[in-house]
């Protein structure tokens, strides 16, 4: 019985077979057959491609997280405050 090797392919090799289909437009059973690899191989690699997002999107996102996250850490003090304050005076009313 002979083991069977498996092919390793680099992260670079997958991103230029990605960049075939995806920027220059090769329908992926062209692509597929001129890399050498299996169709289903390239499917793979496209479905991972797409899932995640560009890295200049994570920066901004993270940002607008960071801000929304700070932006509502204040909104509540505030809402404490006014909760207090109305508090104080319909004590003092009563």
């Amino acid at each position: 019985m002979s083991k069977v090797t498996r092919r390793r392919y680099t992260p670079e090799f997958k991103a230029e077979a990605v960049a075939l289909v995806e920027k220059q437009g090769y329908k992926i059973s062209e692509a597929a057959r001129a890399l050498g690899i299996h169709r289903k191989l390239l499917d793979r690699w496209l479905a991972k491609a797409r899932e995640k997002p560009e890295p200049g999107a994570t920066d901004s996102r993270d940002a607008e997280l960071a801000r929304l996250r700070e932006e509502n850490r204040k909104l509540l003090i505030e809402r404490d405050i006014l909760k207090k304050a109305a508090a104080f005076f319909a004590k003092e009313s009563s």
